[in-house]
């Protein structure tokens, strides 16, 4: 516990989940008055009134383990220790042939024991997804941390359209069994639509796509049937995702792309450039 309540009044808790053994708090920094620094302040105030705030996540472990991504851990207290979490030289072996196919790192470290467990604060968003032995797939750089229950591993694109045009490459990261994960989202939670499909189909214009249940197939297909149809559609190869499951789609995310990299300009172009290429 921290001795100092000042902190704690300067925090919200956006979203946990509590076991008992394993208790998840995603916190937020109500404002940042640090600064003695004018031009960082300035900076700060500009940060405030665009509604952006400095997040946390915070991990309490009762005898239990968080596998977290490298790099991530901030600061922790109790009688915590760090397993490199390789499993054998089987696991050793599948963690390496992972860092392969995803190029993502091969050894997510665990820590286990009890006591408290903060990550490295970022302006980024977090979201908790609790699993009952189920099965997702995420987009890639989005796992954040994960209960020690849960298998954080590889899944392989089931069809070649997918793997050469699905923008993710030929693998991606899976995360199964029982348990509460963390993913670090490019959008919050109140712009992203949870679609659930019931044998049914969800086409996207775009790499968009944040998660999917394991159950739900996934390709790339053209808009149009032949070159006629792509000309008169206005598309061109759309994710297509198939069958009876989940998917999160986050249709802001290529608008704020397209703000970071040409400004707001970019997005009254867009519709003219879109139908009249020329």
């Amino acid at each position: 516990m921290i001795a100092e309540s000042k902190f704690y009044n300067n925090i919200n808790v956006l979203d946990s989940v509590d076991k008992g053994n394993f208790k998840a708090e995603i916190i937020e920094y109500k404002s940042l008055t640090g600064s003695k620094n004018p031009s960082l302040a300035r900076h700060l105030y500009y940060i405030q009134q665009a509604g952006m705030t400095l997040k946390q996540v915070k991990v309490t472990l009762n005898n239990s383990g968080v596998i977290v991504e490298p790099g991530a851990l901030y600061f922790q207290k109790g009688n915590i220790t760090c397993d490199a979490n390789i499993g054998g030289v089987g696991g050793l072996a599948k963690k390496m042939i992972k860092n392969k196919l995803t190029n993502e790192s091969a050894f997510n470290p665990l820590y286990k024991g009890t006591g408290e467990v903060f990550l490295e604060p970022s302006f980024s968003h977090f979201i908790v997804v609790s699993l009952d032995n189920g099965s997702i797939i995420v987009d890639k750089g989005i796992f954040y941390c994960a209960e020690s229950s849960l298998e954080v591993g590889v899944a392989s694109q089931k069809n070649i359209s997918a793997g050469l045009f699905g923008g993710e490459g030929w693998f991606q990261t899976k995360i199964s069994g029982t348990g509460t994960c963390i993913l670090e989202s490019p959008v919050p939670m109140s712009e992203i639509l949870k679609y659930n499909l019931d044998n049914e189909r969800l086409q996207v214009d775009g790499n968009f796509a944040l998660l999917r249940s394991d159950s739900v197939k996934f390709s790339v297909e053209r808009s149009g049937k032949g070159i006629a149809g792509k000309l008169t559609s206005g598309e061109g190869l759309l994710q297509t995702f198939e069958g009876t499951g989940t998917v999160w789609l986050a249709p802001t995310q290529p608008v704020y792309g397209s703000i970071g990299a040409s400004g707001v300009s970019s997005l009254a172009a867009a519709p003219y450039n879109r139908n009249n290429p020329a």
